[in-house]
């Protein structure tokens, strides 16, 4: 079992929010032994993973964007970015505008899905980018593009997520 060095452990410890927390470690899950099971068949893990996970994406973000009857980005914030979802993340809005949404997250479960499991910290590293094809994807769907200058994944203390619509 290899000991990661990442820190990611829960501020809020709320049973509620555990239980949502565990929902999404079990998805994270998946992911990796998906892409675990893919990588012993000899499929490219980021080819295969990223693929699925963006058409994941897309296909969220379309929902996303009929539900809140608009691109803006403060109707991603609304839609996707609710009150339980920041609390499950311990997430904070930084910026939320029609053309930016900046948000922090200071506690990922996925990530501590990877670490039960054992992963290495670069298998950590990969499965998140893998698993952002989806965050990708759905801000693909507003308009914008996705940066991501700090990962809890890659060892940073919060992952920052800052989406910007495209110009032009």
């Amino acid at each position: 079992m290899h000991m990661s060095k990442i820190v990611n452990e829960p501020g809020i410890k709320n049973k509620l929010i555990t239980a949502i927390r565990e929902q999404l470690e079990h998805r994270a899950l998946w992911l990796y032994l998906l892409c675990d099971e893919a990588g012993k068949r000899g499929l490219d893990k980021m080819d295969f993973g990223s693929a699925a996970i963006r058409r994941c994406g897309l296909s969220h973000g379309r929902n996303l964007v009929r539900k809140g009857k608009t691109k803006s980005l403060k109707g991603l914030k609304k839609t996707l970015f609710t009150k339980p979802a920041q609390w499950v993340f311990e997430m904070d809005v930084l910026e939320s505008t029609d053309d930016t949404l900046f948000l922090d997250f200071h506690y990922c479960p996925l990530v501590k899905a990877w670490q039960k499991a054992g992963c290495s910290d670069e298998e950590i590293a990969r499965l998140c980018d893998i698993a952002m094809c989806g965050d990708h994807g759905i801000g693909s769907q507003f308009g914008s593009i996705l940066e991501l200058p700090k990962c809890i994944a890659k060892g940073d203390e919060v992952c920052a997520l800052r989406y910007k619509k495209k110009k032009g």
